[in-house]
């Protein structure tokens, strides 16, 4: 740890889907970072490449991490704070030319912005997201041995049957199959705390991604699949732990974090 002494800090991650996109919406993706007035802004699903966009957030270092593929995936942290190092790639063959993580070193901490790989219908994909999943566990732990870590971003993954609308029908599907929430379970028990959960141990209804069909946002027929992780060494240390549901532009809100570090 830091000799610094302890602030709270504000962060919050969304997965946009399609940064580009969101900026043209009302308000815009700049108007929700300026009106959280976060520490550290992640996003996931950027979908763009160097040079497609130029965004204007006075005060914030800008730090990216591009998928060789045009339009697909990628992630993006902006911090007041400039990071001492940062890491784009994991170790994980499987996509780690996706631009899936953005890893900034902090005095204090480890930031990590992930976007996990999905599963994809029929579980098309489960052996590159559990290889990933494998691979993600074993880079936090390692980063957290030395300080710790507060990760963030989309997992996607419901991991228990409150954190999703219909558990019952979704059973084996991608996002709810046993084998990646039985993953996300090996990740905790590496030494990390789901925060909102651990704030809100029987709180129904919370959600952080909707299905574009069916009136599913109207209806809260929701999944909880956006996190704040942290080193259990610093998990009594989190201040509040939230979804941010009122704010739209993507078929994700944003989920918040507040922690002294």
């Amino acid at each position: 740890m830091s000799d610094a002494p302890a602030r709270e800090l504000r962060l919050v991650s969304w997965n946009v889907n399609g940064l580009r996109a969101v900026m043209k919406k009302d308000p815009s993706f700049t108007d929700v970072v300026a009106a959280t007035n976060a520490d550290v802004f992640a996003v996931q699903e950027t979908k763009l490449q160097e040079g497609q966009i130029s965004l204007d957030l006075p005060g914030y270092h800008q730090t990216w991490s591009y998928a060789e593929r045009k339009g697909y995936s990628g992630t993006a942290v902006f911090s007041l704070e400039e990071p001492l190092q940062v890491i784009n790639h994991i170790g994980a063959p499987e996509a780690d030319d996706e631009g899936r993580v953005c890893a900034l070193e902090f005095p204090s901490y480890w930031f990590v912005d992930v976007y996990t790989p999905n599963a994809q219908n029929e579980l098309a994909r489960i052996e590159t997201r559990l290889a990933w999943d494998a691979a993600y566990r074993e880079f936090l732990v390692g980063l957290a041995a030395k300080k710790p870590v507060v990760t963030c971003g989309d997992f996607n993954v419901a991991h228990n049957e409150i954190d999703l609308k219909n558990p019952g029908p979704n059973r084996g599907n991608a996002g709810f199959s046993d084998e990646e929430r039985e993953s996300f379970t090996r990740l905790l028990d590496a030494g990390f705390t789901d925060t909102f959960r651990a704030r809100h141990p029987d709180v129904t209804g919370a959600y952080s991604w909707w299905s574009y069909r069916f009136n599913a946002r109207k209806n809260n027929a929701g999944w909880r699949i956006d996190y704040f992780l942290v080193s259990n060494d610093v998990a009594d240390r989190v201040t509040g732990a939230s979804i941010l549901s009122e704010v739209y532009g993507s078929d994700h809100c944003p989920v918040e974090l507040t922690i002294e570090l």
